[in-house]
């Protein structure tokens, strides 16, 4: 039987079990103690969330290759104010330098009672105000939310991922982990 894992990792940690030459950051390693699992996906070292990790191929391949468009979705505090443009934008799909974005799905919220606090706290300018964002992706470019908040004029100044296709985040904090039950590999849609 195929293992996954759900953990919420931390601001400032890398997605991978090795650490990088010079690099004084933690690893999934510091965390997580179980021989043969690996990341499925990856979550930059400044984003914080869920980050699924599976010791299957083929689930793996299900969980983070575009191809499925497993829906992932982020809430994001960005700087400045929200515009319904800036919505729009990013509901029709985004141009970055690697080309146009899938459309997303875009909504502003409050930001979430369940939060916790980020260490280091996010730097407060006291005449930018901040604003959060829920964005549902199918994609998975390299930083990509933070380039599609980017290009509407609203720099990322927090990102946490709460889902990955069915799996949530749910009432981990960061630092901690739990055994799911793994989902059958489903085809590839076209």
């Amino acid at each position: 039987m195929s293992q996954l894992i759900a953990f919420n990792k931390p601001f400032d940690v890398l997605s991978q079990f090795t650490p990088e030459p010079g690099c004084s950051a933690a690893t999934l390693a510091d965390f997580i103690d179980l021989p043969g699992v690996y990341a499925a996906g990856r979550l930059d070292r400044d984003s914080e969330g869920l980050l699924l990790l599976t010791d299957d191929g083929r689930l793996q391949a299900q969980l983070s290759h575009p191809d499925y468009k497993q829906p992932k979705t982020y809430l994001a505090q960005v700087e400045g104010e929200i515009s319904e443009s800036a919505l729009t934008a990013l509901r029709q799909g985004v141009t970055l330098k690697d080309g146009i974005t899938r459309p997303a799905q875009a909504r502003q919220i409050e930001e979430p009672e369940w939060l916790w606090p980020r260490q280091p706290p996010v730097r407060f300018r006291q005449h930018i105000p901040t604003s959060w964002l829920e964005l549902i992706i199918t994609e998975g470019r390299n930083r990509q939310v933070r380039r599609m908040t980017a290009a509407v004029g609203l720099p990322t100044l927090r990102l946490i991922r709460t889902t990955i296709g069915p799996h949530t985040l749910s009432t981990l904090q960061p630092g901690q982990w739990i055994t799911l039950t793994p989902s059958p590999p489903k085809s590839i849609t076209p």
